[in-house]
């Protein structure tokens, strides 16, 4: 029986929670997640979970912010003035921007809106978070 390994192709299911168990993510109503372990295309921790697996296994793992999308960085929040944005922008908290151009982006949380300023959060929107994934491999490729 093949144990996955560095520089493996996979097929992985996954259903991913937050501590309250609401699920933010799962690809069980679609095709399989295909990677490389190893190639930095996953959380850390998730990448990790898949190692020593085999065909058609299971587990569930808990990953704490580190292992995932890291510590929310209060650095990575910004106040700005609401005279910036266009005037036919009707902004909404929780309303996802894309600023900058090229390859020069970032993508933003509209954090909190008052009719004064808009609170800009670009922390990955589950950062500061302790997640669950039920990680089923699927395939060796």
């Amino acid at each position: 029986m093949r144990i996955t390994k560095h520089n493996d192709k996979v097929k992985v299911h996954y259903t991913g929670k937050l501590t309250d168990g609401t699920i933010f993510d799962s690809s069980f109503e679609r095709e399989p997640l295909m990677v490389e372990i190893g190639a930095g295309e996953l959380i850390v921790g998730f990448e990790k979970a898949l190692l020593g697996m085999t065909e058609g296994e299971k587990k569930e793992i808990h990953l704490p912010p580190q292992e995932a999308y890291g510590e929310h960085l209060k650095d990575l929040v910004k106040v700005v003035e609401r005279k910036y944005f266009p005037k036919d922008l009707v902004p909404q908290e929780g309303m996802q921007l894309q600023l900058g151009e090229n390859e020069e982006t970032t993508i933003v949380t509209l954090a909190k809106v008052t009719p004064e300023h808009i609170t800009l959060d670009a922390n990955h929107p589950l950062a500061g978070k302790t997640l669950t994934f039920e990680i089923q491999l699927v395939e060796i490729v």
